[in-house]
């Protein structure tokens, strides 16, 4: 008896327990129902095997409620209604994901590259000596330049570029070093130097300096331990056997001197001649000798460690000569040889651009490179290599997957001592289309003209700056001749466009409907040299010039020249890139 009452109690509160919600309220919907004690079908242990045994509840007119246990929620979820929406909304956050991500890497992978700083202002080049003295000792000097770096800044320069500032004799500006690694005390201390480079850095600019390592003063250690035969330094410099009698020298072959005269010198110590490129104080390096090589690169680190944000690498076509010792050919070959004493009467096919220069060029370069690792601390890279060609020019930027200067100094605006339309249209056009595609031209500031040259390099620089036009924008020219030149500034996605016209000739009379037969019959200018004219609208059937004259007009179009059959041949680009002013960005798949 006792153990069928305790089974009736333990039915008993199944019966309670299934019933209880535990303080929550039931959904209204969910009848009560009287149970009948004497129904074998609502007995309590029929209710207690309905609800905890295995047997799958039917939920279809039963809603969640608050407190509802989660065994049963989980139950509820199942439910298409329930399910359907949940996994369209997951599909769809995968999927806008996927979108976001994949519209990221289109934007990256069709963007042209960005700017670097070199690339983004221009670069004030500095000789110390003349600049500003601030010793008052009557000559410039580094501190000078510190002093003057907010008035730098105001010219929009991005890149201060100080020619030789290193301890050298004052013959050739500078450029016989006897240490390298030494500041001159004309120009101060080392630690004027550092000062300088941290106020420069501050000012959010960037500094290059010149080197020249195709030699040294012969004032320089390592000369006066190779004349004397010490250790390593025996064969630094270029030494050969020559004839000395009667006080004069007769020197191993005819190769010159840049100056003049034989580039032979006898060295009474050694008892041998020595080779220099330029003058007898300035012997070359042996490049040949892996020591030397070494020894610039550790001069390269040294100054790349004092923060030094690049190099302009000076006379680097003179690195090697030929192993051999045979004479250069005569240009004028009836020339009698004795006369043969100015560089320009010999061709230079043994003592310039040898094979491997661009070798060791490309050894300064991954030098650099070692220290570019940082972001935004990428070191600089120029070359100048006077004389020569555009061909040999355009080698210094190096190979399609070999990277070397990133770009050789322009210099030929500037070795134009009469310009004329025709002369500098044949300069920038040369230029262009012989650069690789991809790099990156540059060009050498003008002889100062009396019209306000500082304000007016001030404008041009802002403008440069500002407008994406002359940063990024195809260059299209329309007309050269012996007075003028006229070109046009266009990128794809700006309905704007500039056209430059400079006069370089006499007063003259322009028709640029006769070039753009759609350009406005009035066009307004947004840069003239004469300030006067800033603004105004001129007509384009007959612009007058006056001699020296240039002018920067802006006008509206959509037909771009660089589109148009016509002038296929006449736009370059060096990065092509288009703008989109609905996202305001640059992208490369035009």
């Amino acid at each position: 008896m006792a153990e069928d009452k305790g089974k009736r109690d333990s039915i008993g509160m199944s019966m309670k327990g299934g019933r209880t919600n535990n303080g929550f309220v039931q959904n209204e919907d969910i009848l009560e129902t009287d149970l009948d004690p004497g129904s074998p079908e609502d007995s309590p242990q029929h209710n207690a095997v309905d609800i905890f045994g295995p047997a799958e509840p039917d939920l279809k007119d039963v809603r969640p409620y608050a407190g509802m246990p989660k065994e049963v929620l989980f139950r509820f979820s199942g439910q298409a209604r329930y399910r359907v929406p949940r996994e369209i909304l997951f599909w769809l956050t995968v999927a806008s994901v996927l979108v976001l991500i994949g519209a990221t890497i289109g934007i990256i992978a069709i963007s042209p590259k960005c700017l670097d700083w070199w690339q983004a202002g221009p670069m004030y080049r500095i000789y110390p000596r003349s600049f500003k003295d601030s010793d008052k000792d009557g000559n410039g000097d580094l501190k000078g330049i510190q002093d003057k770096l907010d008035y730098i800044t105001t010219l929009n320069i991005k890149t201060v570029w100080i020619t030789s500032f290193y301890k050298s004799s004052l013959k050739d500006f500078r450029h016989g070093v006897e240490d390298f690694r030494e500041i001159d005390p004309i120009f101060g201390t080392m630690k004027n130097f550092e000062n300088l480079v941290a106020a420069i850095h501050d000012k959010g600019l960037k500094l290059i300096i010149d080197f020249i390592p195709n030699h040294t003063s012969d004032k320089h250690a390592w000369f006066q331990w190779s004349r004397n035969r010490t250790g390593k330094y025996t064969d630094y410099y270029i030494w050969h056997d020559c004839t000395r009698a009667n006080g004069k020298t007769i020197p191993p072959n005819n190769w010159l001197s840049v100056y003049g005269n034989s580039s032979w010198h006898f060295d009474e110590v050694r008892n041998q001649c020595y080779f220099h490129q330029f003058t007898k104080e300035q012997p070359d390096l042996n490049f040949r000798n892996p020591d030397v090589q070494e020894e610039i690169k550790e001069i390269i680190q040294f100054w790349l460690s004092k923060g030094v944000d690049g190099f302009s690498f000076d006379a680097v076509q003179f690195l090697l000569e030929a192993k051999h010792l045979r004479d250069e050919a005569q240009v004028n070959k009836n020339q009698i040889p004795e006369t043969v004493t100015h560089y320009s009467d010999l061709y230079h096919d043994f003592t310039t651009t040898q094979v491997g220069m661009h070798d060791i060029v490309r050894s300064f370069r991954q030098t650099m490179d070692q220290y570019s690792r940082e972001p935004g601390r990428y070191r600089f890279m120029g070359t100048e290599a006077h004389g020569e060609n555009i061909a040999k020019t355009m080698m210094y930027y190096g190979l399609p997957f070999i990277q070397e200067a990133d770009f050789p100094l322009n210099s030929y605006l500037g070795k134009l001592d009469m310009p004329s339309g025709n002369s500098v249209f044949e300069v920038i056009t040369s230029w262009m289309e012989n650069m690789p595609e991809g790099k990156w031209p540059n060009w050498m500031v003008q002889k100062t003209q009396p019209r306000s040259a500082l304000k007016l390099y001030q404008e041009l620089s802002l403008l440069h700056a500002n407008e994406l036009l002359l940063s990024r924008g195809w260059f299209c020219y329309l007309r050269n001749d012996n007075h003028s030149v006229v070109y046009t500034r266009e990128l794809d996605g700006i309905d704007r466009v500039f056209l430059m016209v400079l006069n370089f000739g006499d007063l003259s009379l322009l028709n640029l409907k006769e070039m753009i037969s759609d350009i406005p019959t009035r066009v307004r200018i947004r840069l003239s040299t004469n300030f006067a004219y800033k603004g105004r609208e001129v007509d384009t059937h007959a612009i007058t010039l006056d001699k020296g004259e240039g002018l920067i007009l802006e006008y509206n179009t959509r037909n771009l020249l660089h589109h148009q059959t016509a002038f296929q041949d006449r736009c370059f680009v060096s990065n092509r890139a288009c703008y989109s002013s609905v996202l305001n960005i640059l992208y490369s798949l035009c």
